[in-house]
């Protein structure tokens, strides 16, 4: 199987996955292998929503959207055309997947099979339903998958490399168990925005989409405001407040009311507007229904900390602040060159 045929692959399950959008899953007759899969993929939806609460249809039709758009033939084009693909000798790669947001592995996933390696997938028992689904697709649209893509429940065993993510706990196990594994081991990481008090309430709005997106639990997510002294939150809580329905939401609703009595006890000082607290705190990881903000004098003070903490910090929000920076309301729709802890993946698979 040649690298277009992968390409080929890959676009026509951006297609297949193009049927469930936000506002509407609507079967389209021209996709190819269709009546096996559609009915099947919306049951593992729908499977998926009853595993884990967290995983609301929204929630997953927003993943599936964003993937579709990504997975086009020009897009997947101008990610690759940087590297040179002479893989002669497929490799096994091994993938231990968190599993905070729907098809949070996706991207791993695909830069394996598109560099023209073997995939071995453990998946989080979260996140289950819907990415081995989306690889039996694969295999029936390009027969040359099948026997390149295994998922394992158990113990990881004959395997060439890995790419894990977990926790900082767990990435200390990981480092420890594939040390002599060429290894891509991800931790903990926050995201974070930058305000200056400038912001337009469009700004801010955007804003919030980086905040309350999959309920805060992805490491694209904001979850600390780096803010200058004085600075007024009361345009900030009106530009994020359409998203107050998210309190009617059982498990959000039961973790804001729980860290609410928790700062309340522990007299914390806060502010909050019904399904949103903001706290002062230096630490990057907040609560759900919880953000986190800092003040800052100057703006080479803050690039400096910023520098020093970067191992931390996944996503950096702003506007005119830094080169590295991402757009009010884009953390969560990012492009396939965008990569985590920004460690070139497929790089790390040519040269393996």
């Amino acid at each position: 199987m040649d690298l277009q045929q992968r390409i080929n692959a890959f676009v026509k399950l951006g297609e297949f996955i193009n049927q469930f959008q936000q506002n509407k899953i609507s079967k389209n007759d021209k996709i190819e292998a269709n009546d096996l899969f559609f009915d099947g993929f919306k049951h593992q939806i729908k499977l998926a929503q009853e595993h884990n609460g967290w995983f609301t249809q929204q929630n997953i039709t927003f993943t599936l959207e964003n993937w579709s758009n990504v997975l086009s033939n020009k897009n997947i084009n101008r990610w690759i055309e940087k590297y040179q693909f002479n893989i002669n000798n497929p490799k096994t790669v091994a993938i231990i997947m968190a599993g905070n947001i729907p098809l949070v592995g996706f991207h791993d996933f695909l830069s394996v099979l598109i560099s023209g390696h073997n995939v071995l997938v453990k998946q989080s028992s979260n996140d289950k339903h819907l990415l081995p689904f989306l690889a039996k697709y694969l295999e029936v649209i390009e027969p040359n998958f099948k026997g390149k893509i295994k998922f394992t429940e158990e113990k990881l065993e004959n395997f060439d490399a890995v790419i894990a993510t977990g926790s900082d706990n767990t990435a200390r196990y990981f480092e420890y168990y594939f040390k002599d594994k060429p290894s891509i081991i991800r931790k903990n990481r926050n995201s974070v925005a930058i305000l200056t008090g400038n912001e337009t309430n469009e700004e801010l709005e955007a804003l919030s989409h980086d905040i309350f997106r999959y309920y805060g639990l992805g490491c694209r997510n904001v979850s600390k405001l780096f803010v200058p002294k004085d600075y007024d939150f009361d345009a900030f809580f009106n530009a994020v407040y359409k998203w107050h329905p998210i309190i009617n939401e059982s498990k959000y609703a039961n973790n804001y009311d729980y860290n609410k009595a928790v700062y309340l006890m522990s007299e914390f000082d806060m502010l909050e507007n019904g399904f949103l607290m903001i706290k002062e705190d230096e630490s990057y990881a907040s609560p759900i229904a919880t953000l986190f903000y800092e003040y800052y004098d100057n703006k080479t003070d803050l690039e400096h900390k910023l520098k020093t903490d970067a191992d931390k910090i996944q996503c950096i929000v702003a506007n005119n602040f830094s080169t590295d920076e991402i757009i009010f309301g884009k953390t969560q729709k990012p492009q396939l060159w965008e990569y985590a802890d920004n460690i070139d993946t497929v790089e790390f698979l040519l040269k393996m």
